[in-house]
C-alpha cells in the first residue's frame, strides 16, 4: 500500500497636545473654553463608541454555521479546490482566526455546539457529552432527551427533545432578551446540533428524521404543529431528489490519495462490498435505514442549506426591523468522516461540495438581505483523528481500543487487588470517564477513595493510557494547565464521572472500522473560526482564540452582554 503524507498533528502556534501660553488674556480665556468644549465633545464621542457598540448599525441577521467534524487543516489543504465564492470568500473578505482551539474535553458534538452558542465550557453549560450517566436516574441519558415533550414528526426516540439540559443561555437567548421580537431558528440534521445552538428561547429548532419517510421534525417544546412551509418541504417528491448517486464531483485521479481510496480500513455501507465510488444511494437505502442514507452523503448538506434558505424566506428573517438569528449545523461531514477518514476521497469530495453550498448560501443572503447586511461566523464542533488502522499501516503508533474490553480488564485486575467480586462496581464508562456505583461500593464495605486509587493504578498500567485522575483532583485543584486543564474545563461536578483518563495520542475508543474524536490533541481541538459580514473587518490572526470567545464576540457586535460566558470578546475583528 502506498504511503500517505499528511500532517496529522498540527503544531500549536503559540497625542501629544501642546498648548502654548497666551500673552493676551482674551485669547487665553477663549482658548480655555474652546479646549473645555473639545474635551467634553471628545469624551461624549468616546462614550458613544463604548464597548457595547450600542450605536453601530446592527446586522439584519446573525448566521451561525457549525460544520460537524471540520478540522482547520481542511481549509488549507483543500483551498486550491474551493471556488473563490465559498470558503475562500469568507477568508478573503472576512476575518480568519487561524489558531482557534477547543479549551476542554471531550471534543464531541453536544458539548461543541453548546460551547459555541453559550460562550462557555461544559463546566458551566453542563453538556458534558453527547451522553452521560445520571446518578439519580441510574442510567445513561442523551443530552437533548426530554420525555416531557412530544415529537412533531418522526417518532418518540427521535423527537422527544428539548434544550432543558443546557444550564445557561446562548447568545441567541441573550438577543431575544434584549429584543423580544427577534426570532431564532435553528437547523441541523442532528437534533443536538440544532437544539443546543438555538438555546432555551428559540422560536424553532428543526432536525432531520430519515427512516421510512424523510422529514424535518421538531418537538412540542417549540410548537404544536409544523408550519406549512416545513410540511411543503417535507413532501416526498421534494426530498427524494437528495438521493442522487454519489460520484466524485471531479475526475477521481485529481484527488489526493486516490490510489488507496478503496482500502480495508474504511467502514462499508450495508449492501456494498467495498468503499469505492460510485455509491448508488437508491439501491443502498433499503439496507441502510432508508432515507437515513441522505445524511450519510454530501446531499445531506445540500438539503440542510435548502431548508435553511426556506426558513429565511418563510420566517422573514432579517426583514422585520430587528436582528434575527439563524443557526445552521452541517452534519453530513461527520457521518462521512467517521466512516471514511480524513484522507479519503469521500471526505475531500464532501468538503468540495460543501464549499459550493457555502457559495450558494452567501449568494442567497446577499440577494435577500444585501451584502454586508448580515453577520456570519463559521466554525467546527470538533476535529477528528485519521483512521488509526490507516495511520498504523503507514508507520504511526496508533490504535483503536474497545471501551468494553478496557472495562472488563479494569474489573479483572481490580478484583485481584480488592479480593472481592467487583462486577457491578462500575456503573458506566463514557467520555473517557468512569462512573462508580456508590451503593455497591458501600455494600462491599469498601472505601470509595481506595477503589478510585486502585482504578487509577490499573488504568495507568495500560500502555494506551497516559494518565488518570480522580474527580476530587480535577474539581479541587488550582492552576491546572495542559491536558489537565482541558479535563477541568469539561468537568461538571454533578454530571461527570469519578475517574477521568487520558488516552495516548492517536488512540481512540472505537469498535470496528472508521474513526472518531473526543481528545484534547490538536487533531481534535484545532477547528476553523471565520467571521464575515456586517461589523467585521478583513484580516487574519495567528494569536490563540478559543471556542468560548465566539458567543461574547457576537453579543458585543449586537451591543449586548453575556453574563455567564467564560470567553472573551475578540475586539480585534471589528470593523
Amino acid at each position: 500500500m502506498k504511503k500517505i503524507h499528511l500532517e496529522f498533528i498540527e503544531k500549536l502556534i503559540y497625542n501629544n497636545l501642546t498648548i502654548k501660553s497666551m500673552q493676551n488674556t482674551y485669547f487665553y480665556i477663549l482658548n480655555f473654553f474652546m479646549i473645555r468644549f473639545i474635551l467634553l465633545f471628545s469624551f461624549s464621542f468616546l462614550l458613544s463608541c463604548s464597548s457595547d457598540n450600542k450605536n453601530l448599525e446592527k446586522p439584519k441577521l446573525v448566521v451561525a454555521i457549525v460544520v460537524d467534524q471540520m478540522r482547520y487543516d481542511f481549509l488549507e489543504n483543500l483551498s486550491h479546490r474551493f471556488s473563490e465564492n465559498g470558503f475562500n470568500r469568507l477568508i478573503n473578505e472576512g476575518y480568519n482566526c487561524k489558531n482557534n482551539f477547543f479549551n476542554y474535553v471531550p471534543t464531541v458534538t453536544g458539548p461543541g455546539h453548546s460551547s459555541v452558542s453559550t460562550g462557555s465550557t461544559p463546566m458551566t453549560h453542563g453538556i458534558v457529552g453527547n451522553n452521560w450517566y445520571d446518578r439519580e436516574k441510574s442510567k445513561s441519558i442523551y443530552c437533548t432527551d426530554d420525555s416531557n415533550y412530544d415529537h412533531i414528526g418522526g417518532d418518540d426516540y427521535s423527537g422527544n427533545k428539548s434544550p432543558n439540559n443546557l444550564l445557561v443561555e446562548t447568545f441567541a437567548d441573550i438577543n431575544k432578551y434584549y429584543n423580544p421580537e427577534a426570532k431564532t431558528i435553528s437547523v441541523g440534521i442532528k437534533d443536538r446540533g440544532s437544539i443546543l445552538m438555538g438555546g432555551k428561547n428559540a422560536d424553532a429548532a428543526y432536525w432531520y428524521y430519515g427512516k421510512e419517510r424523510a422529514q424535518w421534525i421538531t418537538s412540542t417544546y417549540y410548537m404544536q404543529k409544523l408550519p406549512s412551509w416545513v410540511e411543503n418541504f417535507n413532501m416526498e417528491d421534494n426530498l427524494e431528489k437528495y438521493l442522487e448517486e454519489w460520484v466524485p464531483l471531479y475526475e477521481i485521479s485529481t484527488y489526493d490519495n486516490f490510489e488507496i481510496d478503496n482500502n480495508n480500513f474504511e467502514k462499508l455501507f450495508k449492501g456494498k462490498d467495498d468503499s469505492a465510488f460510485p455509491y448508488d444511494t437508491k439501491s443502498l437505502m433499503k439496507h441502510n435505514d432508508c432515507f437515513d442514507m441522505i445524511k450519510e452523503t454530501p446531499y445531506g448538506n445540500e438539503m440542510t442549506t435548502d431548508f435553511a434558505m426556506e426558513a429565511v424566506i418563510n420566517e422573514k428573517l432579517g426583514k422585520r426591523g430587528v436582528t434575527d438569528v439563524l443557526t445552521i449545523s452541517y452534519s453530513s461531514t461527520d457521518y462521512i468522516g467517521h466512516s471514511f477518514g480524513v484522507a479519503s476521497v469521500e471526505t475531500q469530495d464532501t468538503y468540495i461540495r460543501l464549499d459550493k453550498e457555502i457559495e450558494k448560501l452567501l449568494l442567497f443572503l446577499d440577494n435577500e438581505l444585501g451584502e454586508n447586511k448580515y453577520t456570519l461566523f463559521l466554525t467546527g464542533d470538533h476535529g477528528v483523528l485519521e483512521i488509526p488502522a490507516l495511520l498504523s499501516s503507514n508507520g504511526f503508533d496508533a490504535m483503536s481500543i474497545s471501551e468494553k474490553d478496557m472495562k472488563r480488564d479494569v474489573l479483572k485486575q481490580l478484583e485481584t487487588v480488592l479480593k472481592t467480586n467487583v462486577k457491578s462496581i462500575i456503573s458506566d464508562v463514557d467520555n473517557n470517564q468512569i462512573y462508580l456505583n456508590d451503593e455497591v461500593i458501600g455494600k462491599l464495605g469498601l472505601s470509595k477513595n481506595e477503589v478510585i486509587t486502585e482504578i487509577i493504578k490499573v488504568l495507568e498500567s495500560f500502555d494506551f493510557i497516559s494518565n488518570a485522575y480522580s474527580s476530587n483532583y480535577i474539581l479541587n485543584s488550582k492552576d491546572l494547565n495542559g491536558y489537565e486543564k482541558l479535563i477541568q474545563n469539561g468537568f461538571h461536578e454533578k454530571r461527570s464521572g469519578d475517574v477521568a483518563l487520558i488516552l495516548k495520542p492517536n488512540v481512540i475508543f472505537y469498535d470496528g472500522k472508521g474513526t472518531t474524536h473526543g481528545s484534547g490533541y490538536n487533531y481534535d481541538t484545532h477547528v476553523p473560526l471565520i467571521f464575515f459580514g456586517s461589523g467585521i473587518r478583513n484580516g487574519e490572526t495567528e494569536r490563540i482564540t478559543e471556542i468560548p470567545d465566539i458567543a461574547p464576540t457576537i453579543s458585543k457586535i449586537l451591543g449586548q452582554k453575556m453574563k455567564n460566558s467564560t470567553g472573551k470578546s475578540l475586539d480585534f475583528i471589528f470593523d
